[in-house]
């Protein structure tokens, strides 16, 4: 978010009115995967998912305009969404199946992967900014 508010040069009320972008549809898009999953299955809705992230995601670095960006967020926000709840519903039903509960274990693992996620992007910003460079 930082690079885009340098790019598009907006200001904290914006940049708040987009990060609400990607907050809505994430809450609207829950409430429709509840059907879409009951109905399609949830593996296909995870599909759908990863296919709507692959595409969206070029999009997020190349918004020109808030508006640009905030529908992309929204877009963005909705398929992450796809694939949090269907992976939910699918562990769901494996807890029914095994009769013994592995979800804190999946839990557990996808916080590990958004940490080091998190922590090797901010490892690649850093790098590319110049931080760990020595004079």
């Amino acid at each position: 978010m930082p690079f885009a508010k340098e790019r598009l040069v907006v200001d904290n009320e914006v940049l708040g009115f987009l990060l609400l972008c990607l907050g809505i549809s994430s809450v609207i898009s829950m409430l429709l995967i509840r059907l879409l999953s009951a109905r399609y299955g949830s593996k296909s809705i995870i599909r759908i998912g990863w296919f709507g992230i692959a595409l969206i995601l070029p999009w997020l670095a190349v918004a020109g305009t808030p508006v640009a960006l905030g529908a992309v967020l929204a877009a963005f926000g909705a398929f992450l969404k796809f694939i949090d709840v269907a992976a939910n519903v699918d562990a769901v039903e494996l807890e029914r199946a095994a009769k013994r509960p592995p979800m804190s274990g999946f839990h557990a693992q996808f916080t590990i992967r958004e940490c080091a996620g998190s922590g090797a992007i901010t490892a690649l910003a850093g790098c590319s900014s110049g931080l760990f460079h020595q004079p």
